[in-house]
């Protein structure tokens, strides 16, 4: 934590047409959705499924009274490196207008193929004037993480997007270091800045925990690294 390091990073995304990654029909009062990408993003937009294989693929049915359910396999298990994951979820999203809404819902991650005790992930999120709140937790079977969501894009001062995350972690078995000593728990949070720029989406993040030095070997949370990391990433997708 009080090793803050920097990475800069420019990417360019050539992204072809969503209608070409994602297949949409209408059943009377359903919405189906079936794809190679995720279709659907819970808590208002703040919880968003992984694609962690070459092979991924999920559906999603939704129902005009705003109750959904749905499967995402973010890896599908056929590289010999991979394992199959299916995470089925369900929920219920109501908009009361375009500045209010709710959601809530459920996420359970099964790994058919592994021996690894399967999870469940609860989520909620809210929408008031412009702005996202929400929270999710979640059991999983090393440990127990409960994490908070803003994203602020309701009051954007200089056209800057703001949104913060902040994770508790609970170990189910301590964790020793080279110390001598254990860590049980563990808090990591990130904030980060995004504005466009002639296209281009610029983000700027920075992401930290409350360990530092030896005490990294536990770490297990959301941010790629357990020191201090400014990460700078400049993003443009092409039709």
């Amino acid at each position: 934590m009080l090793k803050p390091s920097l990475l800069l990073a420019s990417t360019l995304l050539a992204c072809p047409a969503v209608d070409a990654q994602v297949f949409q029909r209408e059943m009377g009062d359903f919405d189906l959705k079936l794809g190679t990408t995720p279709s659907r993003s819970m808590a208002q937009g703040l919880v968003k499924p992984s694609s962690s294989g070459s092979f991924h693929g999920g559906l999603d049915l939704a129902h005009d009274s705003g109750w959904y359910v749905g499967q995402w396999a973010p890896s599908m298990g056929i590289s010999p490196a991979s394992h199959l994951e299916v995470d089925s979820y369900m929920g219920f999203k109501q908009p009361f207008d375009q500045t209010l809404g709710y959601e809530l819902g459920m996420i359970h991650y099964s790994y058919p193929q592994l021996e690894t005790l399967n999870s469940r992930e609860f989520f909620g999120g809210l929408t008031l004037l412009g702005s996202r709140f929400g929270a999710a937790f979640s059991n999983d079977p090393d440990q127990r993480n409960s994490t908070l969501f803003a994203d602020l894009s309701g009051n954007q001062p200089f056209g800057i997007g703001i949104s913060l995350k902040y994770s508790t972690h609970q170990l189910n078995s301590p964790v020793s270091i080279a110390d001598g000593g254990y860590v049980s728990s563990f808090n990591d949070w990130s904030v980060k800045l995004s504005r466009p720029w002639l296209g281009i989406d610029l983000n700027l993040i920075y992401s930290d925990s409350n360990l530092s030095g030896g005490d990294c070997s536990a770490y297990s949370g959301h941010n790629a690294e357990c020191d201090g990391l400014l990460t700078f990433k400049a993003e443009r997708a092409f039709y």
